[in-house]
C-alpha cells in the first residue's frame, strides 16, 4: 500500500571490524532519493579514497520499491558485496537508506563465502545501531472557506494530526493542507459535511 507508513534513518550509523586482518567499515545513511544516495557513495569513496573497495547498495525509496534500488561490488567478485548488503537492506524493512561498506584488504583472501559474509554483515551489524523513525505518507488536499469557517478547518487538522502547509488571504480563504494518507476519505468526508457541503478539499495543490 502506497499510503502505508515505512521507517527511515535518523542519522548515519557506523560499524567497524577486522576480518583476516581485512578492516571493513559500514556506513548507513538516510537519503531520500537516488541523487542523494549516490551523492553519499561518492562522499565515502571521497574519505576512504585509499581504500581498495567501496562497495555500496541503496534503497532510495519506499523498502518494496525495486525501482528505487542499486548495488555495486566495486571491485569484488561479482555478488560478494553489492547483493548481500542490498539483501540486508531489503530485509530490514527499512527505506531510504544507504549502505557503504569500506574494505582495506589485509592480504589474505576470504574467498567469495567469506566476502558475502563479512559484507551482509557488517551492514547487519549496524543496522542494529541505527535509529529510525516512521515516515507517515500524507496527501495535500486544497480547500476554500470562509473566515468563520477557518477555525472548524484548525480544528479538524488538530484532530486528524494534519498541517497546514499554506494560507492565502483574499475574498475567500485558500488554503493547501497536508493530511495522513490512511485517512484523508475520512477528514475530507468530514470537512463536507461539519461545513454544510461549504467546504470541498480537493486533492492536490492546485
Amino acid at each position: 500500500m502506497e499510503s502505508e507508513p515505512y521507517l527511515i534513518p535518523v542519522e548515519m550509523a557506523t560499524f567497524e571490524e577486522e576480518i583476516k586482518k581485512s578492516r571493513f567499515i559500514t556506513y548507513l545513511a538516510h537519503t531520500p532519493s537516488v541523487e542523494a544516495a549516490k551523492a553519499f557513495v561518492q562522499q565515502i569513496k571521497a574519505k576512504h579514497s585509499d581504500a581498495r573497495h567501496n562497495c555500496w547498495a541503496f534503497v532510495a525509496g519506499r523498502p518494496s520499491d525495486s525501482m528505487k534500488w542499486g548495488f555495486s561490488d566495486d571491485g569484488e567478485p561479482s555478488g560478494t558485496a553489492g547483493k548481500p548488503i542490498l539483501a540486508q537492506l531489503t530485509g530490514s524493512g527499512i527505506g531510504e537508506i544507504t549502505a557503504v561498506v569500506t574494505r582495506y584488504s589485509g592480504g589474505i583472501k576470504l574467498g567469495t563465502g567469506g566476502l558475502v559474509k563479512a559484507y551482509g554483515g557488517g551492514v547487519q551489524q549496524a543496522l542494529t545501531v541505527l535509529q529510525t523513525k516512521e515516515k507517515v505518507i500524507t496527501s495535500e488536499l486544497t480547500l476554500s472557506c470562509a473566515y468563520n469557517q477557518v477555525s472548524l478547518v484548525e480544528s479538524l487538522l488538530a484532530e486528524y494530526a494534519g498541517v497546514q502547509l499554506s494560507a492565502d488571504y483574499g475574498n475567500q480563504v485558500e488554503m493547501i493542507v497536508a493530511v495522513d494518507s490512511r485517512i484523508v476519505d475520512e477528514f475530507t468526508a468530514k470537512l463536507t459535511n461539519r461545513s454544510g457541503g461549504r467546504i470541498i478539499p480537493v486533492s492536490g495543490s492546485q
